[in-house]
């Protein structure tokens, strides 16, 4: 873990907490794994509790860690750093990723409401004229509200599950396309499933939330932009490779669609990129995932699950073998 983010993910009570739980070993916090401290630390470590900038744990490492058996990841995805060797050794694996996804989903409700209100090229008029809203304003836009939106989600991951829970707020009817959802898991979801195709066609939002995998990249391609109705939001927290970037900036300057991106391909975008000064678009720096006092859940989760394996419990957000290939 990137010695930097120690307080901010293990905040005074959720320190107090991991001490309570375990022994930890000297040097506690390890930013690399190649001094003789480190090494020592690995080869007694039965608990390797990770975070953001953990350098790779592969085949060589694990071979330098016989007393291993699990690995609690106090951030999202493990694929960046975690070789699958340790699931074949055996070790018990896990992640906090669902406290991540708490904020991600916080921030997509927010831009959907925002979006479908169309307060971003509404504020920027406000700023540039500094008058009052005109009826004329309003009736510019291809729609306007939140009643009654038709909200398309596309993948039911850990966020995508989430925003589905806080989209019950509105008055809205909610499309769900995943391949790996049942019709009878899409029904206890309160959600319809369908296709993709038809999802794009007849949502007024869009909201991605699909892991970043070769059959996800660009599934937001060219000819699905092409299907969006005028007026639709697309909203993406979720990766910029799932869109085609430069075939949606054509259907964005031309005002057919809105968005808000907190992630492009490539990020950030070239300064001279058209996007930045579009009304109808709302760029941001990747803001979405847990930022400053949200990181310290991520580090209350990995506790908890630092809990339950003292206790020889089965963790509650384990991450196994087999959905590597489509979780991100």
């Amino acid at each position: 873990m990137s010695p930097g983010l120690l307080d901010d993910v293990f905040p005074p009570l959720v320190r107090a907490r991991l001490e309570e739980t375990a022994e930890l070993l000297d040097p506690s916090l390890i930013s690399e794994f190649t001094s003789s401290g480190a090494l020592r630390a690995l080869a007694g470590a039965e608990v390797l509790l990770t975070g953001w900038g953990c350098p790779p744990v592969d085949a060589g490492l694990l071979g330098r860690a016989p007393r291993l058996r699990a690995v609690i990841h106090a951030a999202g995805t493990v694929k960046t750093f975690l070789s699958p060797t340790a699931f074949d050794r055996g070790i018990v694996v896990s992640s906090a990723a669902a406290a991540n996804a708490v904020p991600v989903a916080e921030f997509t409700l927010a831009s959907i409401i925002m979006g479908a209100k169309r307060v971003f090229p509404l504020a920027g008029l406000y700023r540039t004229r500094r008058t009052h809203r005109t009826g004329a304003d309003l009736d510019r836009q291809h729609w306007l509200g939140t009643h009654g939106l038709t909200v398309g989600v596309v993948g039911a991951s850990r966020i995508g599950r989430r925003v589905i829970e806080l989209l019950r707020v509105l008055d809205a009817e909610v499309l769900l396309y995943d391949p790996y959802v049942s019709a009878d898991e899409a029904g206890l979801l309160g959600v319809t499933r369908t296709d993709l195709d038809t999802l794009v066609a007849t949502s007024d939002v869009v909201t991605v939330h699909a892991p970043d995998t070769p059959e996800t990249r660009g599934i937001i391609d060219a000819r699905r932009i092409g299907l969006m109705r005028p007026g639709t939001l697309l909203v993406n927290t979720a990766r910029g490779n799932l869109v085609d970037t430069e075939a949606l900036t054509g259907h964005l300057v031309s005002g057919r669609l809105d968005a808000v991106l907190d992630v492009t391909s490539p990020e950030p975008l070239p300064a001279g990129h058209p996007l930045w000064d579009l009304p109808n678009v709302f760029l941001t720096p990747h803001l979405a995932g847990a930022q400053g006092n949200e990181v310290g859940r991520l580090g209350a989760l990995a506790v908890d699950e630092l809990a339950r394996y003292a206790r020889g419990e089965p963790f509650t957000h384990p991450v196994h073998r087999a959905d590597l290939g489509r979780i991100a």
